[in-house]
This record gives structure tokens, C-alpha cells and sequence, in this order.
């Protein structure tokens, strides 16, 4: 008598490779973090900052350098600029932030509210939600009743508000990540105007903008899943032209005054 081949039903599938040979994205434990996408517009936005600092600071000790030649007044301009201009950015963060913050918490008081005072209806509410999203009528309850008797008000503000109670937006990070920003970008052009090469002074400032312009660029791009060419050629065009135009500003203005 031959033995009856095992069944198979209840051992692991072989996983089939992808079209390229690699295996499956569920063979990799990846990470999953619901603050990934909060956590990349901070870096886009201390990116974005970075190449303000660069732009703006360029544009004063180059205009500087156009009308004199004195180190010292490139210098006290280069670095009123760049604190008067992490200043400006950091409490224009803080600002937003706040207000933003403010908003948020005035929902989450209203949905509070609610959810004591009308619970019935904030769970029809939720699975109407759900139903929104492509489950059926049935799950939907299921789903909402769950969360509901788990965390109401987080189920609600995730769904509904799109907000996570208990991050909140922070003003004093956005604050601090904005001056911080500004200021390492601000230190390019003003370290480098400010080195002992007084006949390659300016070119030598232009050449490290454009440098930190075309790595700001590339990592604008690279964050926001857009075209890495475009960006960069748009961010070192614009620090171009901002960089020529306040020097020629500078050079007719110590003319005048000459």
C-alpha cells in the first residue's frame, strides 16, 4: 500500500518574485509610523528655510560688496541679516503654529462635546464615514461601534478631523526648527564673502550659493516626489538673479555715493 501524499493546504505558499526578480513588498517588515508624513513636511520645511537663509543672506552681502569694499560692513550687514531673518522666520512660525494649534484644539473641545451630548448620532456619523471610505454598511457598524467603546474621541478626530489628539502641532518646534534652518543656511554665504580672498571675494560667495542652492533643490525635490532637474535649475536660477540684481543695486548705490 502507497502512502497518501501529504496535504499541502495549511504549509506556506512559495511567494512568486516580481516582474524584476525582487521579492514581494510583504516578504520586508517595513515600519509604519502615522508621523512619517508630519515628520517630512518639518524636514521640507527646514529645507525650504535652509534655502532662504542662503538666498536672502547672499543678497545682502553681495549687494553689500557691490557698493564697498569693507569687510566690516559686510559683515555687520551679513549677520543683522541672518539673525533679523531667523527672527523673522522663526516668529512667523510660531505664529501659524499657533493659530493652527488653536484650531485644533477648538475641534477636538466641539467633537468632546458632541460625543457626550449626541452619541447616537456621532456614531452614525462615523460609520457614514466608514461607508465613505468602500466598507460595507455592515463593517462599518462593527467598526465604529469598536473604536467607539474603545477611544471615541480619537476615532472621530483620525477620521473625521484628520487630527491625532495626542500630537497635536507644536509652535515652539516649528519655531526653533525655522531659525535653526534660516541660520545654517545663512552661514554659506556669509562665511565664505568673508574669507581672506579679496579679488575672488564675490565670485567665490556665488559659486558656494549656487552649490548649496543645488542641494537644496535636489532634497525639495527628492521630498516632495517631484522632478530633481526642474527644481534645481528653478532654485539656482532664482538665487542668480536675486544675487545680480542686489549687486548691481549695491555697485550703482556706492557709485552715487562716491
Amino acid at each position: 500500500m502507497t502512502d497518501a501524499p501529504e496535504s499541502t493546504s495549511s504549509a506556506p505558499q512559495p511567494t512568486q518574485p516580481t516582474a524584476d526578480g525582487q521579492e514581494p513588498a510583504e516578504l520586508h517588515e517595513e515600519p509604519h509610523d502615522a508621523n512619517v508624513g508630519s515628520r517630512l513636511n518639518w524636514l521640507r520645511a527646514g529645507v525650504l528655510g535652509a534655502n532662504d537663509g542662503i538666498v536672502s543672506t547672499a543678497g545682502i552681502v553681495i549687494g553689500v560688496a557691490g557698493a564697498t569694499t569693507s569687510v566690516t560692513a559686510i559683515a555687520t550687514a551679513g549677520i543683522a541679516g541672518m539673525v533679523a531673518g531667523s527672527l523673522s522666520m522663526a516668529g512667523g512660525e510660531y505664529v501659524s503654529v499657533s493659530t493652527q494649534r488653536d484650531t485644533e484644539k477648538a475641534l477636538l473641545t466641539k467633537e468632546r462635546w458632541e460625543l457626550e451630548n449626541m452619541p447616537d448620532e456621532e456614531l452614525e456619523e462615523l460609520t457614514r464615514l466608514y461607508e465613505a471610505k468602500g466598507i460595507s454598511r455592515r463593517v462599518a457598524e462593527e467598526v465604529a461601534r469598536d473604536l467607539t467603546r474603545n477611544d471615541a474621541l480619537r476615532a472621530h478626530a483620525e477620521t473625521e478631523l484628520g487630527l491625532d489628539p495626542d500630537d497635536l502641532t507644536n509652535p515652539w518646534h516649528a519655531a526653533g526648527s525655522s531659525f535653526i534652518s534660516f541660520a545654517v543656511g545663512a552661514l554659506i554665504p556669509l562665511v565664505v564673502i568673508l574669507l581672506p580672498i579679496n579679488g575672488a571675494r564675490v565670485w567665490a560667495t556665488v559659486g558656494a550659493v549656487i552649490l548649496g542652492l543645488i542641494l537644496t533643490g535636489f532634497l525639495s525635490a527628492r521630498l516632495g516626489k517631484a522632478p530633481e532637474g526642474r527644481a534645481i535649475l528653478r532654485n539656482v536660477g532664482m538665487g542668480i538673479l536675486t544675487m545680480a540684481i542686489t549687486y548691481a543695486v549695491g555697485k550703482i548705490f556706492g557709485t552715487t555715493v562716491a
